[in-house]
């Protein structure tokens, strides 16, 4: 018994001394060696005072700007958007090609056959107004490429994008030239007005000046022209649309080619269906139509365009119109409640 009672206290107290040593070398300060203190000079009145030690500024953290969307969607587009000047007002455009194609909203350069363009790195240079299609509100302006860095804008693909998705509007409202705004996808396939063009609509604030510049994607992607708010103030209130990249796309490549611009035709006339079903319920098939030449007849009810439903009457025609004349399209209708799929190659307005 003896034995094992003298190992254990020789345990406990060699385990308290060494805990004491550990703590005294942790506590022990760092001995440095002793340096001469300089005898103390007198001060002379006429020095002048020392100089105040800066203050220390906090900068920014790369990787917190890193992860700005909207700063970097409008870093990549800002080098392609213009402001367009008039006499009697100004807008905004944006480059699409590298031999100094330009898109922008008809009722911007109106009548005009010359504009004044601002670029990104503050030169102005003539512009020539190539055409406008007023329909659509879309307009193509040309500069002289020569001697110049053209940036032109990526065109995203209207068919992506979603309804609640990020979106930036860059242009000039008031006159204060690359203002950028933010917001989502307010929603899509939109006809404003009675024969109107396919419109995107945006939350993202547009505003005098905003016309004919892009609203873009997160990408720096360009999904439309920016055209018109509803308003009661005049002032935007977060209901603004723009002019489908899609269909402006098809209307600049009509104009730069020297043809009269064309939408898109199918030959339907259409309305609600009677007990309320979602679709376009056709009412008339124009002789000689695409419509006709596809076999679609009177009480055939529209549900989609190439497997993407069709809600109504409005829906049907954006659908169409953001397509080129000449496509072939499949259409997707219901006949005596049996679905049927027919396809169509589009006419044209002409």
């Amino acid at each position: 018994m003896w034995p094992f009672l003298l190992l254990a206290l020789f345990t406990i107290g060699a385990s308290g001394l060494l805990a004491w040593f550990v703590a005294e070398s942790v506590q022990q300060p760092v001995t440095t060696p002793a340096v001469a203190e300089a005898e103390p000079v007198a001060a002379d009145p006429t020095d002048p005072a020392p100089a105040a030690t800066p203050a220390v500024v906090q900068s920014a953290d790369p990787s917190i700007l890193a992860s700005e969307p909207f700063a970097i969607a409008a870093e990549i587009i800002e080098p392609s958007v213009v402001q367009l000047t008039l006499a009697d007002g100004l807008g905004s455009g944006f480059i699409i090609d590298a031999d100094g194609t330009i898109l922008t909203a008809a009722h911007v350069v109106g009548n005009n056959s010359q504009v004044s363009v601002r670029l990104f790195d503050g030169s102005t240079v003539e512009g020539q107004v190539v055409g406008t299609h007023e329909p659509t509100d879309v307009a193509v302006v040309k500069i002289d490429p020569a001697g110049r860095n053209l940036v032109p804008a990526a065109l995203a693909d209207v068919d992506d994008i979603r309804v609640g998705q990020l979106a930036v509007a860059v242009g000039s409202p008031f006159g204060f030239e690359r203002t950028v705004t933010a917001g989502i996808i307010s929603g899509v396939d939109r006809i404003t007005t009675q024969g109107g063009p396919s419109m995107v609509q945006t939350d993202a604030p547009i505003n005098p000046g905003n016309s004919g510049g892009p609203l873009i994607n997160l990408a720096g992607e360009v999904v439309g022209i920016n055209d018109l708010i509803f308003t009661e103030s005049g002032s935007s209130a977060g209901v603004g649309f723009a002019i489908s990249i899609d269909l402006a796309e098809i209307i600049a490549d009509q104009i730069v080619a020297g043809e009269t611009p064309q939408l898109a035709q199918l030959g339907v006339s259409t309305q609600p269906s009677a007990d309320g079903q979602p679709g376009a319920l056709v009412a008339e098939v124009v002789p000689g139509s695409a419509a006709e030449a596809a076999g679609i007849q009177v009480g055939d009810l529209l549900v989609g365009l190439d497997g993407e439903s069709v809600r109504g009457s409005t829906d049907l025609r954006a659908r169409v119109i953001d397509n080129p004349p000449g496509t072939s399209i499949d259409i997707n209708i219901i006949r005596n409640g049996q679905p049927v799929t027919l396809n169509a190659t589009l006419g044209s307005t002409g």
